[in-house]
């Protein structure tokens, strides 16, 4: 909360006992202060006064409509959830409420939940067109759903490898375009693609197809646990979410220096969604880790599943930009990036964070199969999705998967594996980066000005061999052409954000 502003409710009417007029009035009055702090997108003070409006007046279904959609802005979907499940207990008519369900159940990945939702209002609203057109959308993709279990579960699945026929795919001679060097990625490659994506070029399918099918044979080697050694004199560097904000990733190469041996660099997932540059920004680093296979690291995100590709925008972004195969491939290849790294036997690094369970070891983490779709619970689903907490404990997860871990989980994990500390990643920070739980807990987030509306900063860490401290250094967001964030994303959920 910005310096100086409290929400001041006064204490909310006892149970059972309806608001006063005084308390029916102090609360709109906040509600009226949260919906400004709302508009200036300040999302976590209209939480704070949204909440101080529900204390004095609990039985008010707006309120509650109103702090789902800032928990939606800021991808905190199982609060969300929860908010506009208990204002449609509070108002079955209040179509608002449904939208938010459904949308946060759309983030979420339920489709047939928020079918239901859609479902009830068409029937509150039977001349509703827009709330027609919602149920229809949400229809197709549960029947897509289907259809694509269905083709899964037929045992003998097949790679898009199989089915490609590279050799015979011609580069037309008009393009004029990077090409991979007698089918290989060269330095001189990788500055002509960063070049060519910067102004706006696409890349031949076919050298996207070349660099796809290498990479998967790459990452299909590593170990899910990646262990690293740095030597006294080495450092590396640690980028976290870039989330298809591709001129912000040439900016990192810029301050930073190109990935070389003597430069190394390990980007901790969510390469893609929400900006709509993923397929360059994707690209791009594939290709670096096919010229530094040793020197360049890349472990998966939430993001990088077919769940959240089908609704914030990669998988609409390949399919605009190339076809529903290449998309397929790139699924395939997402599957087996690694999901966690050591450096030394003392710093681990993952996307999301720690545990549900007390006891996992890095043993166990090596023994993951993570070559498939993330479970919803688990060691494989929590090193993707969780998020430390301040308190002791866990906690239900504010994004309605895995669970949020204390400064206990984490001592009490390091301990037992012999760990200085974590970094992770999968939380934007109004900093860049933020060290927790006495400093055994760093989130790294490198996509500044995330999503083109939060004002943060990004940064990316420096570990050196001889300490393994975290340096970190910050950057702020560079101009990019007018091509806005979530541009391919699922256009229900792009109406439920609304």
């Amino acid at each position: 909360m910005a310096e100086g502003e409290r929400a001041e409710s006064g204490g909310g009417p006892g149970p059972g006992r309806p608001p006063s007029p005084a308390e029916v009035e102090r609360a709109e009055a906040l509600k009226t202060r949260a919906n400004e702090f709302f508009k200036g997108k300040d999302y976590e003070n209209a939480v704070k006064y949204y909440s101080s409006a529900i204390e004095l007046n609990p039985t008010n279904a707006i309120y509650y409509g109103n702090r789902s959609l800032a928990y939606l802005r800021t991808e905190c979907y199982g609060y969300a959830l929860a908010d506009a499940t208990r204002a449609v207990e509070l108002d079955k008519k209040y179509v608002k409420g449904y939208y938010r369900r459904a949308a946060s159940n759309m983030a979420l990945g339920k489709f047939k939940a928020a079918l239901r939702d859609y479902e009830t209002v068409v029937k509150v609203r039977p001349n509703d067109k827009d709330a027609k057109l919602k149920y229809q959308e949400c229809h197709k993709i549960v029947k897509q759903k289907a259809f694509e279990r269905a083709i899964a579960s037929d045992e003998h699945k097949r790679s898009v490898v199989d089915s490609l026929d590279i050799e015979s795919m011609t580069i037309e001679d008009e393009y004029s375009g990077p090409k991979l060097d007698g089918g290989k990625v060269t330095l001189a490659f990788m500055k002509d693609l960063m070049q060519w994506y910067k102004e706006q070029k696409k890349l031949h399918r076919k050298c996207a197809y070349q660099i796809l099918v290498q990479v998967k044979e790459v990452l299909a080697k590593l170990p899910t646990l990646v262990e690293t050694t740095l030597k006294e004199t080495e450092k590396v560097t640690v980028c976290g979410d870039t989330h298809g904000q591709y001129y912000d990733l040439l900016n990192i190469f810029e301050l930073n220096g190109l990935p070389s041996e003597s430069n190394p660099y390990i980007f901790n997932g969510d390469f893609v969604d929400r900006g709509s540059f993923s397929v360059e920004v994707i690209l791009t680093l594939f290709g670096f880790k096919l010229l530094y296979p040793d020197h360049f690291h890349l472990l998966r995100g939430n993001h990088e599943t077919d769940n959240m590709n089908q609704i914030y925008g990669f998988e609409g972004e390949v399919k605009a930009k190339y076809t529903a195969q290449m998309f397929a491939l790139f699924s395939e290849v997402f599957e087996w990036l690694p999901l966690a790294q050591c450096i030394n036997g003392k710093v681990l690094i993952m996307h999301g964070g720690l545990f549900s369970e007390d006891g996992v070891t890095l043993d166990d983490i090596r023994k993951i199969e993570r070559n498939r779709q993330p479970p919803d619970s688990g060691p494989m689903c929590d090193l993707l999705w969780s998020d430390p907490q301040p308190q002791n404990g866990r906690s239900v997860s504010k994004r309605g998967v895995s669970c949020q871990f204390g400064p206990d989980v984490t001592k009490s994990f390091l301990e037992r594996n012999r760990l200085d500390y974590i970094i992770r990643s999968h939380e934007v920070k109004p900093e860049g980066y933020e060290v927790a739980h006495d400093g055994k807990c760093v989130t790294v987030f490198s996509a500044p000005n995330y999503c083109d509306q939060m004002g943060n900063k990004g940064s990316y860490i420096h570990l050196r061999g001889s300490d393994l401290r975290p340096d970190f250094h910050q950057f702020t967001a560079v101009p990019h052409p007018n091509v806005k964030p979530m541009m391919y994303a699922n256009t229900l959920l792009q109406l439920g954000m609304m």
